[in-house]
C-alpha cells in the first residue's frame, strides 16, 4: 500500500468514526428531550408511566385535559402508526374516564420562520407516509408541499393551510399552519403550527 493510499484509508476510517459519533450524539440528544409518550384510548396512568415529561393525573369520572408541565415532544407510541414531533411549548392531552382521548399541540417552542415551518410539517408528513397514514380530503385540503403556491397561501393571513390524515380506521390527525403576529419579531413573517390527534372524527 502506497503512502497516499494509506493516508486515504486512514482518513476514510476517521470520517466513519466521526459520523458514527455525531449520530450517537444526535440520538442521545433526542432521547434526553422530555416527552409525552401515549396511545389514544389507553389508560391515563400508562401514559404517565411511559412519559419522561410530567403531566398531572386524570380526574376520575371527568372529561377534561391536562398540559405537559414543561416543554415536551409528543411520541405517538402506536407500534404501527407511531411518529415523533419536535419539542413543543404547548401540548395538551384530554381524557375521558381516565383514558387518553385526544392531543392538541403546537410542535414548536416559538413561532417559526416559513422555511423552518415547512421543515417541521414536511417531516411529520414523511413520518406518517412511512408509517402507513394516508391523506384524506385531498381536494379541499391537500398535503403540504414546498411550492410557490403553498408559500403564497401561507403568507396570506386570511388563508393558511390544513391537511388531514387517517391511520386506517384507528386514528386521525389534523395539521394546520397560519401566519402569526409575534411581537418579539415584528419585522419577520412567523408561523404557528397546530396538530390535533384523536380517533377519526371525519369521513375520508
Amino acid at each position: 500500500m502506497s503512502l497516499l493510499q494509506n493516508i486515504g484509508w486512514r482518513l476514510g476510517v476517521l470520517a466513519l468514526v466521526v459520523a458514527a459519533f455525531l449520530t450517537l450524539m444526535a440520538i442521545q440528544e433526542l432521547s434526553d428531550e422530555p416527552e409525552i409518550a401515549l396511545v389514544i384510548g389507553e389508560p391515563w396512568e400508562d401514559m404517565r408511566q411511559r412519559s419522561s415529561a410530567r403531566i398531572d393525573p386524570a380526574i376520575p369520572g371527568q372529561s377534561w385535559f391536562n398540559m405537559a408541565n414543561s416543554h415536551a415532544r409528543l411520541r405517538f407510541a402506536d407500534p404501527q402508526y407511531g411518529f415523533v414531533t419536535p419539542l413543543a411549548r404547548f401540548l395538551t392531552v384530554s381524557f375521558t374516564e381516565e383514558k387518553v382521548r385526544s392531543v392538541r399541540m403546537s410542535p414548536q417552542i416559538e413561532p417559526l420562520l416559513l422555511d423552518d415551518t415547512l421543515k417541521v410539517v414536511l417531516d411529520l408528513q414523511d413520518q406518517w407516509r412511512k408509517a402507513g397514514w394516508t391523506p384524506i380530503r385531498i381536494i379541499e385540503d391537500p398535503p403540504f408541499a414546498d411550492t410557490p403556491e403553498l408559500r403564497a397561501r401561507l403568507r396570506d393571513v386570511n388563508k393558511g393551510g390544513t391537511s388531514y390524515w387517517h391511520a386506517g380506521t384507528q386514528y386521525q390527525v389534523m395539521l394546520a399552519v397560519n401566519r402569526f403576529k409575534d411581537y418579539r419579531h415584528l419585522t419577520e413573517e412567523r408561523y404557528l403550527i397546530k396538530l390535533s390527534l384523536a380517533k377519526p372524527w371525519t369521513n375520508p
